[in-house]
């Protein structure tokens, strides 16, 4: 398994953040609220549950750092809308 490293805004898989074969991405709309924008896995790793791993990743982040979530990625929206345990980081603007 490749390993995910935070980058700019992002929770990716590759060789660098410009060329990402996987990532999620996000921004910042204040100090207590990101917007997690795109989630995307390239054809090469898709069926791996790579998508939910980013998932994992941006939420432990959100998590720590104690933040809302607005959603606007739809594969986001769905898993939180999903677990009662991130249904509380949604955004409630």
């Amino acid at each position: 398994m490749a390993k995910i490293v935070k980058g700019d805004h992002k929770f990716y898989i590759g060789e660098n953040e410009a060329n990402p074969i996987a990532q999620i991405t996000y921004k910042d709309v204040d100090d207590r609220t990101i917007i997690a924008d795109h989630t995307f896995v390239s054809e090469s790793l898709r069926g791996q549950g790579i998508a939910g791993k980013l998932f994992n990743e941006l939420m432990a982040f959100v998590e720590e750092e104690n933040k809302k979530v607005i959603p606007t990625c739809s594969y986001v929206k769905a898993k939180m809308e999903r677990s009662k345990k991130y249904r509380e980081y949604i955004h409630k603007g």
